[in-house]
């Protein structure tokens, strides 16, 4: 069992830079291919990035690419989403996850996170 904690959502105006945290509570948490995604009101959710176990390769959704980084920090059991030129279409819960293989489908991830809102003012 893998326990995951989002942080670092907020409220931002439009072309700013939040920063969102998600702690696991796992040892073998490098073992993990961890995923962000998230979900707006009346939508599905959708993926946004993914970090593979050593964080060597990653991959983004179109619409985050060149704006949002993911990385992770084994020592530390965490990985984290840099978001930067935030639009209103940002608005969404994020979520964190986490998956033995790589993929973009939220069926792929085993584990998952709360959730934390984040809300872009135009």
């Amino acid at each position: 069992q893998v326990q995951l904690v989002e942080s670092g959502g907020g409220l931002v105006q439009a072309g700013g830079s939040l920063s969102l945290s998600c702690a696991a509570s796992r040892r073998t948490f490098s073992r993990y291919v961890m995923g962000w995604f998230r979900q707006a009101p009346g939508k599905e959710r959708d993926f946004v990035a993914y970090s593979a176990w050593s964080g060597g390769s990653t991959y983004y959704a179109d619409s985050v690419k060149g704006r949002f980084t993911i990385s992770r920090d084994n020592a530390k059991n965490t990985v984290y989403l840099q978001m930067n030129s935030l639009k209103p279409e940002d608005t969404a819960v994020y979520y964190c996850a986490a998956g033995r293989i790589l993929g973009v489908a939220a069926t792929q991830y085993d584990y998952w996170g709360q959730g934390t809102q984040v809300t872009v003012s135009s």
